[in-house]
């Protein structure tokens, strides 16, 4: 049975929760709804944080000189529970969520807050904060939900119609399309709780030339514009990005290898120029043994140019016309 004065002190921890429950630890990439049976002593909070940012969650308002412990029990899906405790008295902390990227937002004795530097899918789970004090315990849990905004890409299609899809959002993206038309809309669901979602469209209308595909989502709305009036020549709208550098890359490679061929073309020329002077060089020498070895039927020639006479035969010049060889 309580006496007064603890159940006095008991209000006063109560009114003092009341009093700060408008401050929140949750910052601009955090949304909160509270639904609490008991808003007093134990308080349920949904949290939804984008992946990639941080994320604040804060104990039940209780001043640290009331508290005696202060503990975190985290129960992610797919990963066994762990804890986060500070014991006051002896000012030691404790921790069995060592590689989860889960620690104190400050020192433990300044401020419980706990602390997720960077959200990711598998940070889903529970988060309850417990404080016990003298007077009795209290506990705040907060559901952590991970949202994750879809990559949205769209393009026209033949026919007049129009593809616009949200990939990979969490939860699933909504598509609506201004004008309306004759719409089809497809989702998959993927094992890591995104899902994608698909929109086909087609616009009898010869008048509508632009569409809207708007894709909404709590991370935040686009809104994007189409042109129909080009058909399926803008099919290739996507592919742009990638077949222009590899147009410029073709050219390159190609007048390199021009240059390489032109460059061998004129190394090899003066090659064949030196080849031919030194065959001329080579047959030279042949050429002089010719012209060398003609004196001999020339020096004939002279001799069977002059007349000779019958005497001239018979007599002393035919010894030496036999000396020479005739």
């Amino acid at each position: 049975m309580f006496c007064f004065w603890r159940t006095s002190a008991l209000a006063v921890l109560l009114i003092w929760g009341v009093f700060v429950a408008g401050s929140s630890c949750t910052d601009k990439n955090q949304t909160t709804q509270n639904n609490s049976s008991s808003p007093l002593t134990q308080v349920n909070t949904t949290v939804s944080v984008q992946i990639g940012t941080k994320a604040l969650l804060c104990c039940f308002s209780i001043p640290l000189t009331k508290a005696v412990l202060i503990t975190w029990i985290i129960k992610l899906r797919g990963l066994p529970s762990c804890t986060i405790a500070y014991k006051v008295d002896t000012k030691t902390n404790e921790t069995s969520c060592l590689g989860r990227n889960i620690t104190w937002a400050s020192t433990p004795d300044h401020s419980p807050e706990l602390q997720i530097s960077a959200v990711t899918l598998q940070h889903e789970g529970t988060y309850t904060c417990e404080t016990v004090t003298p007077e009795g315990n209290f506990e705040k849990n907060y559901d952590l939900q991970v949202l994750v905004p879809p990559e949205v890409t769209y393009f026209p299609e033949k026919n007049r119609s129009a593809v616009c899809e949200a990939m990979a959002g969490k939860p699933a993206a909504q598509i609506s399309w201004s004008p309306d038309g004759d719409c089809v809309t497809t989702s998959e669901s993927h094992s890591n709780g995104t899902v994608t979602v698909r929109s086909t469209c087609h616009w009898e209308q010869n008048n509508v030339s632009d569409v809207s595909c708007i894709v909404s989502h709590l991370t935040g709305n686009q809104s994007l514009s189409i042109e129909l009036s080009r058909g399926g020549n803008q099919s290739l709208r996507p592919y742009i990005p990638y077949i222009i550098p590899s147009i410029i890359i073709l050219i390159i490679i190609g007048c390199i290898c021009l240059l390489k061929i032109s460059g061998f073309r004129k190394c090899k020329l003066p090659k064949l120029e030196a080849t031919s002077a030194i065959e001329e060089d080579e047959m030279q020498p042949y050429a002089s043994y010719t012209e060398k070895s003609n004196p001999l039927y020339d020096t004939v020639t002279k001799v069977e140019a002059f007349p000779v006479s019958q005497g001239e035969v018979n007599g002393t010049d035919c010894l030496t016309l036999s000396a020479i060889g005739i």
